[in-house]
């Protein structure tokens, strides 16, 4: 049966369909050894030879969909030119290409999904979803109320005025502050950005929650594989996030 490409591509953990599109028009598609960029082509996976720069498409592998807790001085991508321990790294035993869906700065930490589901990850990531992000945020000095209404209001950055957002004290010191915050965008280093706003520049950053999954207990370095309930959340995102309690077994992300 002849499927769109885009679909054909997130179908098989390739990339989002918005992506598969960019792909298709950088010319990195293929279909019996022709280039494909018309956006409205359309393949069977059954018959057809899909390839993405010049590597052939499964379509039929199984979804996978899991959770690293992600530490710091780790790039979230699969490769890295520099040389620097990536996400992929810390995957040893995971068979299927998977895919970080969004981004933990380098010197961050906490809950990062990854997965070879396209429509999920264009879910998860797409503005109009608003899929809330929890952090705790240690920053440097002690906030005032007036900053905190005035980090909840949104602030302006160089690229926009931040969207309103959800700030806790968690603790003090006579030095230094601890807050969680929730976030509804995913802009670059956002929440770094907008406290240095307001002169109380991050010492550090643990994002705990991301839609429906919580990190709980997973202990740094290690991921787990998601239980059915928590990825039936995840499918919900957009309408009402139900969360769960999942009861998962650990494994190490590296050499066990």
């Amino acid at each position: 049966m002849d499927i769109r490409l885009q679909k054909i591509l997130s179908m098989a953990g390739v990339a989002s369909r918005r992506k598969a599109e960019e792909l298709m028009q950088a010319g990195a598609v293929t279909v019996n050894g022709r280039i494909v960029r018309e956006l409205g082509s359309k393949a069977d996976p059954e018959r057809d030879h899909i390839k993405v720069s010049g590597k052939l498409v499964n379509p039929k592998q199984p979804k996978v969909y899991l959770m690293l807790n992600k530490p710091c001085e780790v790039v979230t991508t699969l490769s890295d030119p520099a040389g620097r321990v990536t996400v992929k790294d810390l995957l040893r035993g995971v068979r299927f290409r998977i895919y970080p869906v969004g981004r933990l700065d380098y010197d961050s930490e906490g809950l990062l999904l990854l997965t070879n589901d396209g429509d999920l990850v264009q879910r998860m990531l797409h503005p109009s979803f608003e899929v809330p992000k929890t952090y705790e945020v240690k920053v440097k000095g002690v906030l005032t109320d007036e900053e905190i209404r005035t980090l909840s209001k949104g602030v302006e950055l160089p690229d926009g005025r931040t969207r309103p957002c959800r700030i806790r004290k968690i603790q003090k010191t006579e030095k230094n502050s601890w807050l969680e915050m929730t976030i509804y965008e995913g802009r670059n280093r956002q929440i770094r950005r907008m406290l240095e706003a307001v002169d109380h520049p991050v010492l550090k950053l643990k994002r705990i929650r991301m839609g429906p999954l919580e990190l709980g207990t997973l202990p740094v370095g290690r991921y787990r594989y998601l239980t059915p309930q928590e990825i039936r959340s995840l499918k919900t995102v957009g309408g009402a996030l139900k969360g769960s309690k999942p009861a998962p077994k650990f494994r190490k992300a590296m050499g066990e």
